[in-house]
């Protein structure tokens, strides 16, 4: 399998059905140094779990990368990248933060570890079984 991952947005300021009404969206403006390196490491096809944070805080649907690392745009730093996603599939049964919490199996998973992260790192036992609880077959 393919490097997994997760991005976080607030639903308020850019959201999952934004995504899909969309098609794709260039993801910019991530200004921090973990979060940044793990946008580079993301590759043309890899899967993304999309988070909505702050509001509904759980995985709602799962995005692919479509465009590699390259400059943001949105700033004249070229240590800062961009990625670009295109929905790929709506997670039937949304999978709060709060049940990845209570489940020992994800307590080294970025989200739970650190919590703050925009862009993290998911395995690919966590992705399957994180599909799985939101009713996909991988």
């Amino acid at each position: 399998m393919a490097s997994c991952w997760l991005i976080k947005s607030e639903p308020d300021e850019y959201s999952w059905q934004q995504l899909v009404k969309d098609g794709e969206t260039q993801w910019t403006g991530v200004r921090n140094y973990a979060a940044r390196n793990n946008l580079r490491s993301m590759a043309t096809g890899d899967p993304v779990f999309f988070y909505h944070s702050v509001k509904g805080t759980e995985i709602v649907g799962i995005a692919k990368v479509i465009k590699a690392h390259y400059p943001d745009p949105t700033s004249d730093n070229p240590a800062w990248v961009a990625v670009t996603v295109a929905p790929f599939k709506a997670i039937p049964q949304p999978v709060t933060l709060s049940t990845l919490k209570q489940d020992p199996f994800f307590a080294d998973m970025d989200l739970v570890r650190q919590g703050r992260l925009s862009v993290g790192k998911v395995s690919a036992k966590e992705f399957r079984r994180i599909c799985r609880m939101g009713g996909l077959t991988t």
